[in-house]
């Protein structure tokens, strides 16, 4: 990704209903070349789905957890074929250290969550888990940062 692409991703970033023409116009280059570096990103897995900007409490799911999940190495690939089948699963990390993955999840409630904790200590493989609640989110998810250094070349 060079700066060109970075200048792109900032541009979208600050409408992300802009046309394509709107865009191009604005970035000072041709609809074309916008349009072939916007296919090169997303062939490349630099733009990721849409639906990772939906806030799931807006879905009624407002609590968040992570799940720390020790495995057993024989059934760890099923341990995580089974965590991947679980919607409230929203994402997961193999990581070193005590636990194996860290899983961040969402529930309804407590409550909810307990069913959720119970399924992931069901899947084959799981050998023990430990749970903490997310009281408040004191940053999102923040990319823009980097890209703003990238479009500066």
């Amino acid at each position: 990704m060079d700066s060109l692409d970075a200048q792109i991703l900032l541009a979208l970033d600050d409408d992300p209903d802009a046309t394509a023409l709107a865009l191009a116009a604005r970035l000072g280059i041709a609809r074309n070349t916008l349009s072939a570096r916007l296919q090169r990103m997303q062939q490349a897995g630099v733009l990721r789905e849409f639906t990772r900007r939906v806030d799931p409490a807006l879905l009624g799911h407002g609590l968040t957890a992570y799940v720390s999940i020790l495995l057993s190495q024989a059934s760890s690939a099923g341990a995580i074929q089974t965590l991947r089948g679980i919607p409230e699963v929203i994402e997961m990390h193999s990581t070193t250290g005590e636990a194996d993955l860290l899983v961040k999840v969402v529930a309804r409630d407590t409550a909810d969550l307990h069913r959720i904790t119970g399924r992931i200590l069901a899947a084959p493989g799981v050998v023990r888990t430990s749970t903490a609640i997310s009281l408040h989110e004191e940053m999102p998810l923040r990319i823009r940062a980097l890209i703003e250094e990238a479009a500066k070349g």
